[in-house]
């Protein structure tokens, strides 16, 4: 093989590994939004939005950099913890620029939502009850939470969606009293 190659297959399995560890350590894997569910949750997104949205587990960026594009005048702070996808959203910023788009390679719980507009969060069940108990203590009053997938145990969302996808995904919008 040729160097090159070598150094190509090199980081390929280190990658590969990163993604394997991040998924154990976290408790799921980073996978992008399919596009039908995407749709869907912009859908429910609220008309006008200005200020901050928090996108707490940004994985690839498929919905911060919809929701940068539709709600320019917010700004986007979003949180991941997996180093490849991370990586992957700092290049994306390069070749497609989004400057209203803030990355943290951090840990989501470490997010002060005391000024959040809107906060999405697509996670696993686990980590979604323990989300629930840090947005009811920092979440500010009107504040919207959107996400899919897995609904925010024990809150009634006011709007409820399904994306017209193989799984028939729910995507739910809950407001803050």
């Amino acid at each position: 093989m040729e160097t090159f190659q070598l150094i190509l297959l090199a980081l390929a399995v280190i990658a590969l590994f990163s993604i394997f560890w991040s998924t154990l350590s976290l408790g799921i894997s980073p996978v992008p939004t399919a596009p039908k569910v995407r749709r869907e949750t912009m859908a429910i997104l609220p008309e006008d939005l200005e200020g901050e949205v928090y996108e707490l587990g940004a994985g690839w960026g498929t919905i911060a950099w919809a929701v940068a594009k539709r709600y320019p005048k917010a700004r986007v702070i979003a949180y991941e913890r997996s180093p490849v996808p991370f990586l992957f959203c700092k290049l994306r910023k390069v070749f497609q620029p989004r400057p209203n788009v803030e990355l943290h390679f951090a840990d989501l719980f470490t997010a002060n939502l005391r000024n959040a507009k809107l906060t999405l969060a697509f996670l696993w069940t686990g980590g979604m009850v323990r989300l629930g108990k840090k947005m009811e203590e920092e979440l500010p009053s009107g504040a919207y939470v959107v996400s899919h997938t897995f609904a925010w145990r024990g809150k009634t969302p006011e709007v409820t969606r399904t994306a017209d996808d193989l799984w028939r995904t729910k995507i739910y919008r809950y407001r803050m009293p």
